[in-house]
C-alpha cells in the first residue's frame, strides 16, 4: 500500500479550464477568445523602462514590501484617481501579480474554520485559496439582467443569509470577471453595512479598474465610509498596461491589515522582479491621455465583438467593465456550456470559456447556459472570430 501522491487540498483541482481550451484552440487552429490576456503589447515607454533598469543594475532582490519608488507610484495613483490618501511605507505591499496578492490576503486574514463570502461566477483562484486555508466559501450568485434589472444584480436577502458569526472575509470583484458588472455606490454601501455588522474584512479585487465604460463608474470600496478601515484593495498592472506576463501586483490596506498580508507575502514570494517594479512605477505615472485611450480602445473592441456576436445569432450581455462578454447559449440545445464550447472550438473554429466552472456545484446550472468571450484582442482577430461565427454557428 502506498500513500496518495497529492495532498488532499489539491485533489479536487484538475487542469484549469484556460489550459484545456487554449490547448484545444491550438489543436484545431481556432481563434482564441478564451483566456483573458491581450494579444498585443503594452506601452513602449514602459518596456524601455524595464530594459533600462536591467542595464542599470536593478537586478537583485527588491525590499520585501516592494521597491520604494513603486510604492510611491501606487500611492500617487490612488490619490490621482480616487482621492485616496495612502502611506507608501505602511499601507502598500508589492506582490507577484494580483493572484499572489489574493492568496496573501486570504492567508493573512482567514483561519481554518472561518467562512468567506464571495459572489459567483468567481475568478477561479478565490475558491482554491479558500480551500487551501481550510475555510468555507459561502457563494452568492449574481443574476443576469432581466425585466426588473438593467444590469447584473444580486438578491440582498441571499447576501444577508450568507453572513454569520463565522464570516471573516467578503471578496468583492469590481469591475467583475466574467460578468462585467460594476458595483454601484448603493450596493457597496449595503455590503459595507453588513461587514460592519458582522465585523468582516473586505478583499476588493480591482484589476480591471481602468477598463470601465460609461455611464458606469468604478468606485473603490476603500474610499467609502465604513469600508476604509476594513478593506484590502488588490490590483495589478497586467490588465491596465497589457503586460500580464510581468506579474506585478499590489495591495493597499490600513497598517494592521497590510501587516497581516505582508507576513504571508514574505513567505510566498518575498519579493517581485526588481526591474519590472521599476518599470511599473513608470507605467502608473503615464499621463491621463494613456488611461483615456485605454478606455476608448476597449470600448471600440467591446462594440466590435458585441455586434458580431449578435449578428451571429447569440444573445450577448453588454459588460459595464472588464474585457469579457457573456452570451446566452441556451437555445442551441447543448447539454451544457462545456459541450457548447467544445463544439465551438472544434467545429466553428472559435475558442470561448464555459463559465459554469466559475460557479460552486450548488449553482453550476446558472452558468451552463452561457459562454464567455474575451475582446482583449486585435481587431483582425476579433473580425476573424466573427466571420467564423457567422458562417458556422447555427441560426436559432
Amino acid at each position: 500500500m502506498s500513500r496518495p501522491v497529492s495532498a488532499q487540498r489539491v485533489t479536487r483541482f484538475g487542469t484549469t479550464v484556460f489550459s484545456e481550451f487554449s490547448a484545444l484552440a491550438a489543436k484545431h487552429g481556432a481563434v482564441n477568445l478564451g483566456q483573458g490576456f491581450p494579444d498585443f503589447d503594452g506601452p513602449d515607454a514602459v518596456k524601455e523602462a524595464a530594459q533600462k533598469a536591467i542595464r542599470d543594475g536593478v537586478n537583485q532582490y527588491a525590499m520585501g514590501m516592494g521597491a520604494k519608488d513603486l510604492r510611491n507610484a501606487i500611492a500617487e495613483h490612488a490619490a490621482r484617481f480616487y482621492g485616496q490618501q495612502v502611506d507608501p511605507d505602511t499601507m502598500v505591499t508589492v506582490t507577484s501579480g494580483a493572484t499572489e496578492a489574493i492568496l496573501d490576503v486570504i492567508l493573512g486574514l482567514v483561519d481554518p474554520g472561518d467562512e468567506v463570502v464571495a459572489f459567483e461566477p468567481f475568478y477561479d483562484s478565490y475558491d482554491a485559496n479558500i480551500t487551501f486555508v481550510g475555510a468555507t466559501a459561502r457563494y452568492v450568485p449574481l443574476r443576469p439582467p432581466d425585466a426588473a434589472h438593467a444590469e447584473w444584480w444580486f438578491d440582498r436577502d441571499e447576501v444577508r443569509a450568507a453572513f454569520g458569526p463565522k464570516t471573516r472575509l467578503l471578496i468583492l470583484n469590481s469591475p467583475h470577471n466574467p460578468t462585467g458588472k460594476v458595483f454601484t455606490r448603493e450596493e457597496l454601501e449595503f455590503l459595507g453595512g453588513l461587514c460592519a455588522e458582522y465585523d468582516v474584512k473586505v478583499l476588493s479585487d480591482e484589476v480591471y479598474e481602468h477598463i470601465v465604460f460609461g455611464p458606469a463608474k468604478h468606485l473603490r470600496p476603500a474610499t467609502l465610509p465604513g469600508l476604509a478601515e476594513r478593506t484590502v484593495t488588490v490590483s495589478s498592472g497586467g490588465k491596465t498596461f497589457s503586460l500580464t506576463g510581468w506579474k506585478v501586483g499590489w495591495i493597499i490596506a490600513p497598517p494592521p491589515l497590510r501587516d497581516a498580508v505582508q507576513r504571508a507575502h514574505q513567505f510566498v514570494t518575498f519579493a517581485t522582479a526588481s526591474p519590472l517594479q521599476a518599470a511599473m512605477a513608470a507605467a502608473l505615472r503615464l499621463p491621463d491621455a494613456y488611461y483615456a485611450e485605454l478606455t476608448a480602445t476597449y470600448l471600440a473592441k467591446r462594440e466590435r465583438l458585441l455586434g458580431g456576436l449578435r449578428e451571429s445569432g447569440l444573445t450577448a450581455f453588454t459588460p459595464q467593465g472588464s474585457y469579457f462578454i457573456l452570451a446566452d447559449i441556451a437555445k442551441y440545445g447543448f447539454a451544457d456550456d462545456i459541450a457548447f464550447c467544445r463544439h465551438l472550438v472544434s467545429e466553428v473554429g472559435v475558442a470561448a470559456i464555459p463559465p459554469s466552472v466559475f460557479y460552486s456545484p450548488e449553482h453550476r446550472h446558472l452558468g451552463q447556459g452561457m459562454a464567455r468571450f474575451a475582446f482583449c484582442k486585435t481587431d483582425g482577430v476579433l473580425d476573424e472570430a466573427v466571420k467564423r461565427l457567422r458562417a458556422k454557428l447555427p441560426r436559432k
